[in-house]
């Protein structure tokens, strides 16, 4: 008796039921290898170098806007500030990684090629005045993965933020992330920040790219039901793990650690931080570290009036389609 087999019991593979041990985020280093270069990164961001929005896809601008704000939906956050150290002055013509970089501002990242110590802490980079000025040559930052307003289940974007935009205290209405989000937290009742949509305008007084916070209005339910699922996913999961580096597919080069200071250095957080201009006398504002606690406002209510609608709109929407 011949027996026939059959492929009834072969079941479909889906990729989007991702099991908990492969929500890494990142390719492995095999995969990698048979890919043979042909694929680039896929994660989208938002920089704000040169005070600008723009949108950068695997390492290129791919447009920009000219409103001094932008309004997002934050779905997903990196539990903890993460730390970056690049050794070499920035070079447009040979964009590298960065030389150490630590996920949780604890430790320095397994990946890291050209590691500065064992723990952030111990670091001779993490000392004020180790960069230029009074800063600190290992930068913050806050990795956010966001959507747009106008396009809720649109493209998952990363957002990494500079220090001077995620430390300080408010000043009247203008709050960076932290002031912003406990000014939230105060409220009656308390108010989660991804239940809302959220103003991004750029600090004019400030000489390096800042950004200023504040509630636009909140979302609805549709639209928070959509927002909830997108920050479930792989793609915002990889928006707040990976460098900025690793999101445009640049590759990290060793570089030896450099005696006394390290260059002024442009970034891949889109900040610059350089000596003050000998002619002027007048006090550079210093960066707020980690440890520094906003200064607490008294409460107020998130507005539930949408902002009027502007050129803005128009432009963003046509991200997607790049």
């Amino acid at each position: 008796m011949k027996v026939t087999k059959t492929m009834s019991n072969i079941t479909t593979f889906n990729a989007s039921q991702v099991p908990a041990f492969a929500q890494t985020g990142e390719l492995s280093d095999t995969a990698k290898a048979l890919i043979g270069g042909a694929l680039g990164s896929t994660t989208k961001r938002i920089s704000i170098k040169g005070g600008v929005f723009r949108l950068v896809s695997g390492g290129k601008e791919m447009a920009s806007i000219e409103d001094r704000h932008l309004d997002v939906i934050i779905v997903k956050a990196a539990p903890k500030v993460s730390r970056v150290f690049y050794a070499a002055k920035y070079d447009a013509e040979n964009v590298t990684g960065p030389d150490c970089w630590s996920n949780d501002g604890e430790l320095p990242d397994a990946n890291a090629q050209n590691k500065q110590a064992e723990t952030c802490m111990s670091c001779k980079n993490n000392v004020a005045g180790s960069g230029q000025g009074n800063s600190r040559a290992c930068r913050y930052q806050q990795r956010l993965a966001v959507v747009l307003e106008n396009n809720p289940s649109g493209d998952i974007l990363q957002l990494t933020l500079p220090a001077t935009s995620i430390f300080g205290k408010e000043d009247g209405d203008k709050r960076p992330l932290q002031a912003f989000v406990r000014h939230l937290a105060l409220a009656s009742p308390p108010v989660d920040v991804e239940k809302i949509v959220t103003r991004m305008k750029f600090d004019m007084k400030s000489e390096s790219p800042k950004l200023l916070f504040a509630p636009v209005r909140w979302l609805t339910a549709e639209e928070y039901e959509i927002t909830r699922e997108q920050g479930e996913s792989r793609e915002a999961s990889s928006a707040v793990n990976m460098t900025v580096a690793q999101a445009d597919g640049v590759k990290a080069k060793s570089v030896p650690a450099l005696a006394g200071k390290p260059p002024v250095v442009e970034d891949e957080e889109d900040e610059i931080i350089a000596p003050p201009p000998k002619a002027k006398k007048a006090k550079a504002e210093p960066i707020a570290e980690a440890d520094e606690e906003p200064e607490i406002r008294k409460e107020t209510k998130v507005s539930a009036v949408p902002a009027k609608k502007s050129k803005l709109a128009d432009i963003v929407s046509d991200w997607d389609d790049e």
